[in-house]
């Protein structure tokens, strides 16, 4: 969807990729089983910060080094770092816009994208990723997977056209405050509706190719979508349009490539060592996770 947000410029680019870019957009989750670094680029726990009423958007400096020299990169490695990553993975586009190098531009768009949608969900900007603090285990899944699956196609995807991002740290801080600003209702509409509905009734078991597994029921989730009143399709529609303006913004920093005319040449040794570089901050450690399976 972010795709169709495009000016005429990038739109025939991204639209001729669609495919690749739509499968390979769950990569970043792939990684997570097997590359050391990847899931702490998905979220940030930042109530971790919020110790004796302190507002932790304002007590984190918003600037990586600033951020590192006060908490150490230890300590923000394992709480979470997708503000930071994506601002390093829009830097990666859009070296990859400035050489021209198709496999990487894909690569690059379709990554980014998992990681700006990710800092729209609220469970992902807190310790109780998965209501295990609270008692309500498995709400993840149930906000970000099961409510979407039953009620995408009601959604209305009408976002308007991407737009440049002047500051780019600034607005993926906005959005993981947004976020969660709504992490509240999640976690207590949930609580409330559990305490009201019948127990045997909140789970049901369905089919999926051979296995039986259990799911929240129909009825359970529909309740909890009512209580959240348009909350999931907000944030979704949110992150379309972010996605779209970010590959829009790395395409003009860039210098506003003519990819009509794009060949896939290879990266050269210059870029190559510019994105080691760019990594080394980032991933050359080793880091406290958290795993997919967790989420």
């Amino acid at each position: 969807m972010a795709i169709f947000t495009l000016p005429p410029e990038i739109f025939g680019f991204y639209k001729d990729h669609i495919e690749y870019i739509t499968e390979h957009a769950v990569d970043p989750d792939k990684r997570r089983y097997a590359v050391e670094g990847e899931a702490q680029c998905h979220y940030i726990d930042i109530d971790h910060y919020a110790k004796n009423g302190i507002d932790p958007f304002e007590f984190v400096p918003r600037s990586w080094n600033a951020a590192k020299d006060k908490f150490t990169e230890d300590t923000l490695q394992a709480y979470g770092i997708v503000p930071w990553h994506i601002q390093l993975m829009k830097l990666k586009l859009q070296k990859a816009f400035e050489v021209n190098n198709v496999d990487l531009i894909l690569k690059y768009s379709a990554d980014i994208g998992h990681y700006i949608a990710d800092a729209h969900v609220p469970l992902h900007t807190t310790e109780n990723y998965n209501g295990q603090l609270t008692n309500q285990k498995g709400i993840h899944g149930l906000w970000e997977s099961r409510l979407v699956d039953l009620n995408a196609d009601k959604y209305d995807y009408f976002v308007g056209k991407s737009h440049y991002i002047e500051r780019l740290l600034d607005y993926t801080w906005e959005t993981v405050k947004v976020s969660n600003q709504a992490l509240d209702s999640v976690l207590r509409f949930e609580k409330q509706l559990s305490e009201t509905f019948p127990s045997d009734k909140k789970y049901a078991y369905e089919s999926k190719g051979n296995l039986t597994v259990q799911v929240y029921s129909y009825e359970f989730s529909q309740a909890y979508h009512h209580l959240l009143n348009g909350m999931v399709e907000r944030r979704m529609k949110q992150a379309i349009i972010s996605v779209g303006s970010i590959w829009f913004t790395a395409w003009v920093d860039a210098g506003q490539p003519d990819l009509t005319k794009l060949q896939n040449t290879p990266p050269s040794t210059e870029l190559l060592e510019e994105i080691k570089q760019l990594n080394a901050s980032f991933i050359e450690h080793s880091h406290k996770g958290r795993t997919c399976s967790e989420e």
